[in-house]
């Protein structure tokens, strides 16, 4: 949260102006988040900073059923089911992902997944934006 003019605080990214300058451009988005509302933020967020698309999947799927994307946002947990089978999918097919949670131990998630960044819930939407412009920024990422 951030203050604004007025005093008042609020998120910026969802109605003011982007917290960075359009970070997202052009970037297929693909969230994987079982809650409906920090999923609806993580699209609106992605939104508001300059996606082109973002798709959500709010339960388990099969991993080939994903949709194409150019960086995923993914919560460890669904609705209590492991989605390491997911992430593990999103890498063989050389998808950056930022994981993010709030039951797994950060340094057994950092150890399945050396590189990617992990976010503990809850997280400030500019570490989440941050995370996610960077993956962006580094094509060929072999998280």
């Amino acid at each position: 949260m951030t203050p604004r003019a007025n005093g008042s605080i609020g998120w910026r990214g969802h109605g003011d102006s982007p917290l960075l300058s359009l970070p997202l451009e052009g970037l297929r988005i693909l969230v994987i988040e079982d809650e409906f509302l920090i999923a609806l933020d993580m699209e609106q967020l992605c939104s508001d900073n300059g996606a082109a698309t973002v798709a959500i999947v709010s339960r388990m799927v099969s991993p080939q059923d994903l949709p194409d994307c150019d960086v995923a946002i993914l919560d460890l947990k669904l609705s209590g089911v492991s989605t390491v089978p997911l992430a593990q999918h999103l890498r063989q097919r050389g998808v950056p992902f930022v994981l993010v949670s709030g039951y797994q131990d950060r340094d057994e998630i950092s150890r399945q997944f050396p590189g990617a960044p992990v976010l503990p819930k809850p997280y400030m939407p500019e570490d989440l934006l941050s995370a996610v412009a960077s993956l962006a920024a580094r094509p060929g990422s072999d998280l």
